[in-house]
This record gives structure tokens, sequence and C-alpha cells, in this order.
């Protein structure tokens, strides 16, 4: 064999070698990107990905705390990460002209979202927590005891009279078409720049803090409907009678082209997700917003407490 031959025959090994390990398989699976939101669930749930991922077999890389919703959105579509949490209301945000409606029905929700990404994005929705984590707006427990505030409709009727209120918040539940701007529809108020202190990223640990602490005057925060924080900062969630919010179930979501390699990743993840409810994750982020404790320690000391991890 001359050495033109023997340089196809190699060239040909090689490439049968790579197609072999990107379809899962050689003995290593992945790397699979693995990102999240810049929150504490986020957080949370991205090591909860990664941990099952690698007793599995899989290289992961660690891209968690990536960014605020569309900016982790465009990094799955473009195939700069491969999977992360999101929540089936964003469905809402994503998909546009479909009914609000379907998006307070935690199945619809979920059913509709499901279609329409692998339809149009070639993305997978995994099997999502039952745990509604909704967006919220809290106020410091004083305030609600001395005005009597326990709706949103109520806090309608303190503003309207010109009550003092200032919420600390990110800039996406600001801007975001689902979050503040729907709550504002929905109870008929709008509020001024004076009355946001708006904080860079999504963590609705320092949101809270910050309401707990006055800083600035605040005396409200964002917050979401699995934080655990609430009731130890004396903050409490003000009830949203008109439903002017989708249900929030987290679900991994991952690529097609990353699914279509490696389909066991639906099996290896829903176990561990249909085990979240809405207590659970209170109790989970409350150890890491309030006791201090990482995300990573958290997330595998629940997996192997309750026997998900080999």
């Amino acid at each position: 064999m001359d050495l033109r031959s023997i340089f196809k025959a190699t060239a040909a090994l090689l490439c049968g070698l790579l197609l072999i390990g990107c379809a899962g398989g050689g003995e290593g699976k992945g790397p699979i990107v693995v990102g999240s939101k810049i929150d504490t669930e986020g957080a949370l749930l991205a090591h909860t990905i990664m941990l099952l991922l690698e007793d599995n077999g899989f290289d992961v890389v660690d891209k968690s705390q990536f960014g605020p919703t569309q900016i982790v959105r465009k990094a799955i579509t473009s195939g700069e990460i491969d999977i992360y949490p999101e929540y089936t209301g964003n469905g809402a945000f994503f998909f546009d002209g479909t009914d609000p409606g379907i998006w307070k029905d935690a199945a619809q929700g979920y059913e509709t979202v499901r279609q329409l990404d692998l339809q149009q994005n070639n993305i997978v929705w995994l099997t999502p927590a039952p745990a509604n984590n909704t967006w919220a707006i809290s106020v410091l427990q004083s305030l609600a005891v001395d005005e009597g505030l326990t709706t949103l409709d109520d806090l309608a009727g303190y503003l309207e009279k010109g009550g003092y209120f200032k919420i600390a918040c990110s800039e996406e539940f600001v801007t975001s078409p689902a979050a503040l701007p729907a709550f504002q529809d929905a109870y008929g108020f709008e509020l001024d720049e004076s009355q946001l202190l708006t904080l860079a990223g999504g963590n609705t640990a320092q949101t809270q803090q910050a309401a707990a602490q006055g800083i600035d005057g605040v005396n409200a925060a964002m917050a979401y409907g699995t934080d655990g924080s609430l009731a130890a900062l004396n903050l409490v969630i003000l009830e949203d009678p008109r439903g002017a919010q989708p249900v929030y179930e987290p679900a991994p979501i991952v690529r097609g082209e990353i699914y279509e390699a490696y389909p066991e990743i639906a099996d290896i993840l829903s176990p561990a997700f249909e085990s979240l409810n809405l207590e659970t994750l209170q109790i989970l982020n409350a150890r890491i917003a309030l006791e201090g404790e990482r995300a990573a320690d958290v997330a595998l000391d629940y997996l192997t407490t309750n026997g998900f991890l080999t």
C-alpha cells in the first residue's frame, strides 16, 4: 500500500471513530453543556442535572448561572448549551399568538410548549417538576398587616390612595410581558421608576434581602412561588386572584440532536424531577439562599439521600 492509500485509510478510520463517539458509542458520553438562569433554583436544578448525568457516565460542562431567560434561550437555540431547566409558563413568551388561558393550566401548558418547541426549534421538553414557580410580588409582613394587603387587588387600592411602595426586582421582571407588565394590566396600576429598585441578575435572594433590610427605601420584592426565604425574612406573597400569571413548572429542556444521540437522558432525569414538589423546592432553595450552602452540595445531598444516585 502506498503512502497516499495509508493516509486515506487512516483518515477514514479517524472519521469513523469520531462519528461513533458523537453517537454515544464510545466509552465516554458527551460532553453535554448544562446551563441555567441566574437564580438560586436555576443553580440547584442545573447541578441536579449534572450530577445525574455524571452518575450515568456522561461528561458534562458546567455553564450554570449563564444568564437571564432571553440569554439562556438564545444559547440553547444556537447550540451554545445543550440542556437547561426552563419553565412551562414561558411558552407564552416564546410563542406569540397562543391562547393565554392555555398557560394557566399545568397540563395544557406543558403539552403546548412541548409540541411547539419540538416542531419549531427541535428542542425536547422532558418531565416537569410538580411545582409552580410563578412570578409573584411579596411585601413586608408589617406593611401587609398595617394596610390589610392580602391580594394584588388590595395592593392596587393601596397604590391608588398614594401609599408608599418600592419594589426590588430584576430587569427581566420589569421588562418581560409575562411579569410586572402582566400584573399591571390585570390589576390596573402602574409603577414609575421611583418605585423600582432594579438589580442585576434575577436572583430573588437578593431582591428579598433588599426588602427585608429596607435598602433604598424598598418595602416589597419580586419573588417566585418556590422561594424558601420569604417567611424567614418576614415577607408575604400577595395572592393573584385574577390569574395574571401562568403556571411555571420547571423542566429540563434539551437540544433535539443531543436527545436523539442519548434518549436515555429522559429516564435518567425524570424520577428526580417528579420528586421536586413545591414544598421540597422551597426547602432546598432556602438551604442555598438563607443558610449559604452551595447549590452543588444541596443537590448532591438531596439526590444521595433519596436514592437517585447509584
